[in-house]
C-alpha cells in the first residue's frame, strides 16, 4: 500500500540549468505522470507485487490522466479520491547530465486528510506480510495517519521523508524503515538539534556528520521520544545507499556504472523497489541492494516513471553488472 502524492510532471530538457534570473532558451517539453506516491506504486507494481495506492487528484484533465495511468499499472485505486482542488503539477527542469530542479504545486495532493487515509487503509485486509509506503508530499498529519494504521495492521512501515522539511520526531519514529537522501538525513537532524535547543550549532553539525553518524541520531531514544523503530537507509545518488540499523555495522551498496539520462524519480524507484522487496520476503539488507539496482536502472530513461523496471529488466540488469 502506497500513501502518497500523484502529479503530472512538465518538464523542460536542456544543455543546462539557468541561473537565478536568467531565461534560457531551446529547451524540449514533454509533460509526464509524476508525483512520489504514484512513482512509488508505480515502480512497486512493474515488480510483480499487488499494490494498492491512496492519494487524490482534482476533477480536471491532469486528474483524468493521472488516474487512467496507475490503473494501465495495474495498481488498485479504491483509495484514490477525487477532490475540488487541481491536481497537482511539477514543473521539472533537466540538463545534459540529468540534473534536475523541481517546483512542486501540491494541488489536491494537499487535500489528503488523516480520515481519508485512515479509513482507505482500514478497508484492507492488511497484515503482517504487507508493507505501507508512505512519502511526505501530503500532509504530515496524512503521513503520520497511514504509520498508525499500517501498525495497527501489523504491517511493515517506510517512510521516505521527501520533503524533510515539517517533519518531528512523533511522525518519523513511526517508522519501522526511513529512507532519506543525503540532505533529507541534514534537514531531519538539523530540526533534532533546534528541538533541544542548539539551533545555529545543530544546523552546522547537521551538515558535516557521516550518513551513519546521523541516522543514529534518529534510531536512538532521545529526550523528544522514540527513534526510527528498526533501520535507515541513506541513499547516495550516484555512491548507491548505506543501510544503517539498530545495532551492527552500516551495510554500504555501490550503484553500477551507467550513464544517466534523467535522475528525476531514481528515489522513488528505490523506495517502491524496496517495499516490493520486503513484500516477496526478501532480508531487509538484500531489499536495499536490489532497490539501489532498480535506482540505477530508472536514470537511464527519461521520465519519473519511464525506466522504472520491471521484474525481468531488473534480474538482467543485475546479472550484467
Amino acid at each position: 500500500m502506497v500513501v502518497g502524492s500523484v502529479n503530472v510532471d512538465l518538464v523542460a530538457r536542456s544543455d543546462r540549468l539557468p541561473s537565478p534570473g536568467e531565461t534560457l532558451t531551446g529547451a524540449q517539453f514533454s509533460i509526464h505522470d509524476g508525483g512520489k506516491g504514484g512513482n512509488q506504486a508505480v515502480a512497486a507494481a512493474r515488480l510483480g507485487v499487488a499494490t494498492a495506492f491512496v492519494g487524490a487528484v482534482g476533477d480536471d484533465e491532469f486528474g483524468r490522466r493521472a488516474t487512467a495511468a496507475l490503473a494501465a499499472e495495474g495498481v488498485e485505486l479504491a483509495g484514490l479520491t477525487t477532490v475540488s482542488t487541481a491536481t497537482g503539477v511539477a514543473l521539472i527542469l533537466v540538463d545534459e547530465h540529468g540534473e534536475n530542479v523541481i517546483s512542486v504545486a501540491s494541488g489536491a495532493n494537499g487535500a489528503v486528510t488523516s480520515v481519508h487515509v485512515t479509513e482507505a487503509l482500514s478497508s484492507l485486509a492488511l497484515g503482517p506480510d504487507d508493507v505501507v509506503l508512505v512519502c511526505h508530499e501530503i500532509p504530515t498529519a496524512a503521513v503520520a495517519a497511514a504509520l498508525r494504521a499500517g501498525h495497527a495492521a501489523g504491517t511493515t512501515t517506510i517512510l521516505n521523508p521527501a520533503p524533510a522539511a515539517g517533519l518531528d520526531r512523533p511522525t518519523f519514529a513511526l517508522a519501522d524503515i526511513l529512507t532519506p537522501n543525503r540532505g533529507e538525513l541534514a534537514t531531519l537532524v538539523a530540526a533534532e538539534a533546534e528541538r533541544v535547543g542548539r539551533a545555529a550549532a545543530g544546523r552546522r553539525e547537521a551538515g558535516t556528520l557521516q550518513p551513519e553518524a546521523a541516522a543514529r541520531v534518529l534510531l536512538e531514544q532521545s529526550s523528544e521520544g522514540a527513534g526510527v523503530k528498526r533501520a535507515v537507509v541513506v541513499t547516495l545518488g550516484s555512491s548507491g545507499a548505506v543501510l544503517i540499523e539498530r545495532s551492527g555495522d552500516p551495510v554500504d551498496f555501490s550503484a553500477p556504472p551507467v550513464v544517466a539520462v534523467d535522475t528525476v524519480g531514481a528515489g522513488d524507484a528505490f523506495n517502491g523497489a524496496l517495499a516490493a522487496g520486503l513484500v516477496a520476503g526478501l532480508p531487509l539488507s538484500e531489499a536495499a541492494a536490489r532497490a539501489v539496482s532498480a535506482a540505477t536502472l530508472a536514470t537511464t530513461v527519461p521520465g519519473a516513471r519511464g525506466g522504472m523496471p520491471t521484474t525481468a529488466e531488473l534480474e538482467a540488469f543485475v546479472r550484467s553488472t
